[in-house]
């Protein structure tokens, strides 16, 4: 089944990254920001993938940590290297649009610093799984679980406290012209993370199954 759906994932996302673009290039431009906002259409989509993906970590860690299903943790372990590399995204596309929007490149402010510190916490998850030794993946769930507790706070903290950063409710107030490519680039971004996480979990298993043979080998 995976080898049809794979596939069909990353050809669809292929070819909505490949419209989204005009779709963007034909959007208004914002009043006050002009032609810079338009990086919102990336970093905004890749900020929304980059947590949930945190989510399927954190679940996949507490299902591994319940039954020890090693399903589960490969599952854990590839969401959580996704969260890394959308979370790359968005700390790259974030001050690029900052240093227009806001005269800076970086603002020590609530939902910037908590978005930071829970893309490090994916990073010490990544290097606990690599450098951990035996053992480790259990320590790393809690690591993961701890990660994904953090993304409420990354997505509230703009309503709680006073910050550069909009409202929660800024994707609901967009006009349709903008709405349109808004979610379009969501969606792509979406069906390019369920090709990705399919990829990356396969692969794990694999690696998982090659190492089980090389012990069985040298029993």
């Amino acid at each position: 089944m995976q080898r049809v759906v794979v596939p069909a994932l990353l050809v669809v996302a292929a070819v909505m990254f490949m419209w989204a673009p005009y779709r963007i290039d034909a959007a208004p431009y914002e009043s006050t920001m002009g032609l810079v906002q338009k990086i919102f259409y990336f970093h905004v989509p890749s900020a929304m993938t980059a947590m949930l993906s945190a989510f399927v970590c954190g679940f996949a860690s507490v299902f591994y940590l319940w039954r020890r299903n090693p399903k589960a943790d490969h599952v854990a372990l590839a969401a959580a290297e996704l969260v890394v590399v959308f979370g790359l995204i968005v700390l790259v596309t974030g001050p690029l649009w900052a240093r227009k929007a806001w005269g800076v490149w970086w603002q020590w402010e609530a939902r910037l610093t908590i978005t930071l510190v829970m893309w490090m916490i994916f990073v010490a998850y990544l290097l606990l799984r690599r450098f951990g030794g035996p053992g480790s993946e259990v320590m790393a769930a809690a690591v993961g679980i701890f990660g994904m507790a953090l993304v409420p706070f990354v997505y509230w903290s703009v309503n709680v406290w006073r910050t550069l950063h909009p409202t929660t409710d800024v994707a609901r107030t967009l006009p349709p012209e903008m709405a349109g490519p808004f979610w379009w680039s969501v969606f792509a971004f979406l069906v390019f993370y369920a090709g990705l996480l399919l990829v990356r979990v396969r692969l794990e298993r694999a690696r998982a199954a090659l190492d089980d043979a090389y012990v069985l080998l040298e029993e």
